[in-house]
């Protein structure tokens, strides 16, 4: 006979092309849990009920169990539209979403900057799990995705914020440009710093960079594997250079785990800058309880 699930509330990350979900104690310790890919990017408005209760189905939750979500489902797409919070503002959330609904559900609101402007959603739950496991901590916080996020933080506050679309543009160039003859598999660490090194020296020479890495290929068989790890480098590296005020002279942490965030902290390393490589799904959950907390107590 299995156990019986009953969560004092629901701990949700909704993202665009998945749902996960926590069941948790009042203490915040973690009962189940369990995910689906009903994203927001798959759903209707009317969609993300059926789909939170289909995902629910098995634990034993009443319509008064709080649950609290963060990432896309509070975007204007989403199932609620969470209205943006203006830097500077406290990681933790202080207002709430919540979509019309026979549930009990309450949405965080994304981060926004107005000058330069800038936008995040699901990132500031994370920021806010990190500073709830680091109290005190000062510097910068590296979010790297499709849609890096470089992101000051003091005083448990988000000063300011800058985005890369570093992700994208690796995914755009090695499938829909003439690079994706060169770098369709492989990796070289010693070509990725190569790349890495010769764009902070001179990063307006991104473009003929680029085109360099087809040209090798034919004219001096450039391995491709070489040529896919060149690329990233010469990506990010435009990135760090981008980001310096940011990562220069700051204690920096980094989000997340596998070889993504690997070669955000070796590219760091690389200038210098010992940066702590965080665990993304921890400091998610310990947002989320954060978040919790604060409505509780509102």
């Amino acid at each position: 006979m299995n156990d019986v699930i009953a969560p004092d509330w629901i701990a949700a990350d909704w993202g665009t092309t998945h749902l996960r979900v926590w069941a948790m104690s009042q203490s915040g310790s973690v009962l189940a849990q369990t995910q689906t890919c009903d994203g927001m990017g798959g759903l209707s408005r009317d969609g993300f009920e059926p789909a939170l209760r289909a995902v629910l189905a098995s634990w034993t939750v009443t319509a008064q169990t709080p649950v609290i979500a963060c990432g896309m489902v509070g975007s204007r797409q989403g199932w609620v539209e969470a209205p943006y919070v203006a830097v500077p503002c406290p990681a933790v959330p202080t207002s709430f979403a919540s979509p019309d609904c026979d549930l009990n559900v309450h949405v965080i609101p994304g981060i926004k900057q107005d000058s330069p402007a800038d936008v995040m959603r699901g990132e500031e739950t994370q920021i806010a799990g990190f500073l709830a496991m680091n109290p005190n901590w000062d510097g910068v916080i590296c979010l790297p995705g499709t849609h890096t996020k470089w992101v000051h933080v003091s005083a448990d506050e988000i000063v300011s914020f800058q985005t890369a679309m570093t992700g994208d543009l690796f995914a755009a160039i090695s499938g829909h440009t003439v690079l994706r003859h060169s770098v369709d598999k492989g990796w070289d660490d010693e070509a990725f710093g190569d790349g890495l090194n010769t764009i902070l020296s001179r990063p307006e020479r991104l473009a003929a960079l680029l085109f360099a890495i087809r040209a090798e290929g034919l004219l001096n068989a450039l391995p491709n594997a070489a040529a896919r790890a060149r690329l990233s480098g010469l990506l990010i590296g435009a990135e760090l250079a981008a980001a310096k005020p940011y990562w220069l002279g700051q204690q920096v942490a980094v989000i997340g785990e596998g070889g993504l965030a690997r070669l955000y902290t070796d590219a760091l390393a690389a200038q210098s800058v010992a940066a702590s490589r965080v665990n993304a799904d921890h400091v998610t959950l310990a947002g989320l309880t954060a978040a919790y907390r604060t409505w509780k107590d509102s």
